[in-house]
């Protein structure tokens, strides 16, 4: 077993299992994803610290807990369609992709949309061939991939954006944080009776940017 597998392996227990992750299927994800593929190389040895980390442009990468929880609130399935938003390092869509059938991310920076393609394409697992990382406004979706099982946001915006909602499937799960300085991290159920919410935790977020995010504001 080697240095970063031992870490991985740590943080699962440490972290994730020890705290209200119970989907096995998610810990194991977690467990297979390499995250220290994910952050600048002068941050690897930070890689499986229970924090997130700077990844350039004001953007961070996610705590693990976090992407561990947001995950299992999208109750996936073998077979779903996901849609992210907000790509980032590309680390939470990785661990997607160990879960789902097809994960489409959308990411507002060019930057950072490269740099995840690459990461992603050298990633370990099934993943790269079930993702697709497109460039544009995230608050719009991407329409050309939906309707989508599960939708997840990683930025917070002010309302939970109609676009989304219109891409999301009968039975589909919306998970993004809503407010701003310290959000409300919500799970949009759509059921036959109507779209059903659930507040999950608090939560910060950098702001979602785009038409219907928070105008003005840096990520």
């Amino acid at each position: 077993m080697d240095e970063h597998r031992a870490r991985r392996d740590r943080m699962v227990a440490e972290q994730l299992a020890a705290r209200d992750i119970t989907d096995q299927r998610v810990l194991d994800a977690m467990r297979r994803v390499p995250r220290h593929r994910f952050v600048p190389p002068e941050l690897e040895a930070a890689a499986y610290d229970d924090r997130p980390l700077p990844i350039g442009h004001g953007v961070t990468i996610s705590q693990p807990y976090i992407v561990a929880f947001m995950t299992q609130a999208l109750e996936l399935l073998p077979g779903d369609r996901v849609l992210e938003i907000g790509t980032g390092s590309g680390y939470a869509a990785a661990v997607l992709a160990e879960l789902a059938d097809r994960v489409v991310t959308v990411e507002t920076i060019d930057e950072l949309a490269a740099t995840a393609r690459e990461r992603l394409a050298g990633a370990d697992g099934r993943t790269s061939d079930r993702i697709e990382v497109v460039t544009g406004d995230g608050s719009r979706g991407y329409p050309p991939g939906a309707p989508y099982d599960a939708i997840v946001v990683t930025a917070a915006a002010p309302e939970v954006p109609p676009p989304l909602l219109e891409q999301l499937a009968p039975g589909g799960r919306l998970v993004l944080p809503v407010g701003s300085g310290v959000e409300q991290l919500v799970r949009v159920r759509r059921t036959a009776d109507g779209d059903v919410r659930e507040r999950l935790m608090a939560v910060r977020f950098v702001p979602l940017t785009g038409s219907f995010g928070h105008r003005d504001e840096p990520r």
